[in-house]
């Protein structure tokens, strides 16, 4: 994944915010949306194309369009930084492919050690009953 190639398939634009700010908020747009168009993107092989659509599939539009808004900044270009570090960080965990695990054996040790555990509180055990007169 090459993040450069990535962030220039990125489509950008710039909407009014909503909440507070006063008369700021009706004059300046500073609130960013990122699209990201998943099918169409160049940067990305098919094989990371299938694991981001199966991973961030919940983020996903029908088209397979991911859409971002923040508009935590009254500064565009905060919003613009924000939003496209938010955007790496979900391709990044979005592409993330955990280690298969190995099934191991049981060590015959630990295997003697139980069952000789298990054994000595038998016979202790055993030897807190009442003596049988039979």
């Amino acid at each position: 994944m090459d993040s450069d190639k990535i962030i220039a398939e990125l489509n950008f634009k710039a909407v009014r915010s909503s909440g507070s700010g006063g008369q700021n908020v009706n004059k300046v747009s500073s609130k960013v949306v990122l699209t990201f168009d998943l099918n169409a993107s160049q940067a990305l092989s098919e094989d990371e194309k299938l694991l981001l659509k199966e991973n961030i599939s919940a983020r996903l539009t029908s088209e397979n369009i991911l859409i971002l808004n923040c508009d935590e900044d009254r500064s565009q270009l905060k919003n613009k930084e924000i939003v496209t570090k938010r955007f790496l960080e979900i391709i990044k965990k979005g592409l993330y492919v955990p280690k298969v695990r190995k099934a191991t054996k049981v060590p015959k040790a630990v295997i003697k050690k139980r069952i000789k555990d298990k054994k000595n509180v038998s016979d202790l055990k055993k030897s807190r009953r009442k003596p049988s007169f039979d």
